[in-house]
């Protein structure tokens, strides 16, 4: 215990140097020097709220960790903030995901589709239904013995395997999806607009930079509790402390998200504005043909 403690000592102090600065300037960039509501800035202050959350439950972590704090009352509040923020932040970046993709695939759906008050309510629609399943998990699997973060059955959870399927690797799905149709429809425009490629290239980097932040963060630590799932199916406890020391390692490198998402997606929200009021030209085109032809008069034959 004494080693994981010091471990996660040496990873979350700097996380949490790191996070806390970048976070806030994050949140200043995008609630005071961007006055404009996009669905972007809606996304990002989400996020940014989130990823505050997860930092502000790390020293508490370390400390209950450290010195096997009992499960009270101040234990479940910290654990509930802490199995809150974390899906909340991969299905923010999931939706970041998406909704790049509509813009870029569908420019004149995304009229329709998009817009900051819709973003807004998805997200209050996300934290309300995490917030309430957090309390309701914890509440149903807290025993009141034990340590503060550490499982002390060895009992299947499907629950748990639930909250992995769903809150991670079907948006991993998503995500991988979305990033590879929005890079292809990059690619192509390359070809066709040559003079263009420098801000192609830049879009095309970020899309792949966040994909794979995404990815390398995150899917160690929620493979992990599929492996954990698995070897308490088949009851071999004799790994059980081996999958349990990989949980830790894994959650620490995803808790190192709090720090990359300030990076990677301000840096996105800077080159988007400009590359997308250029990128119309990859599919408006033709959606405005379409519209067009879909606008003229009738002919009698088309009447009949």
């Amino acid at each position: 215990p004494t080693a994981n403690a010091c471990s996660a000592l040496v990873v979350y102090i700097p996380v949490l140097a790191l996070g806390i600065p970048l976070n806030t300037i994050a949140f200043w960039v995008f609630c005071c020097k961007l006055k404009r509501w996009t669905e972007t800035k809606v996304y990002m202050i989400n996020l940014i709220v989130a990823d505050s959350f997860l930092l502000f439950t790390l020293p508490f972590l370390l400390y209950f960790t450290k010195y096997k704090h009992p499960i009270d009352q101040l234990c479940l509040a910290i654990q509930n903030i802490y199995f809150t923020n974390m899906p909340m932040s991969i299905l923010i970046i999931t939706l970041i995901a998406v909704d790049r993709y509509i813009a870029i695939k569908f420019p004149l759906k995304a009229k329709v589709l998009r817009s900051p008050l819709k973003s807004a309510s998805v997200c209050g629609f996300l934290w309300i239904t995490l917030i309430i399943y957090s309390n309701l998990y914890h509440t149903l699997h807290s025993s009141w013995e034990g340590c503060c973060f550490r499982r002390q059955s060895i009992t299947p959870r499907y629950s748990s395997l639930f909250t992995s399927v769903c809150g991670y690797f079907i948006p991993l799905g998503i995500m991988i999806f979305c990033s590879v149709q929005v890079i292809r429809c990059l690619k192509k425009k390359m070809v066709s607009s040559p003079h263009e490629t420098k801000l192609f290239q830049k879009a095309v980097h970020i899309v792949s930079v966040n994909l794979c932040v995404f990815t390398v963060c995150f899917s160690p630590f929620h493979m992990s509790l599929l492996l954990r799932f698995a070897v308490e199916v088949a009851g071999a406890h004799s790994l059980i402390q081996g999958v349990t020391t990989y949980l830790k390692v894994s959650a620490c490198l995803a808790n190192c998200n709090c720090c990359l998402d300030a990076f990677c997606y301000y840096f996105a929200a800077k080159e988007f504005p400009e590359f997308s009021s250029m990128f119309p030209k990859c599919t408006f085109m033709r959606s405005k043909m379409n519209q067009t032809e879909e606008s003229q008069p009738p002919t009698d034959q088309a009447i009949v």
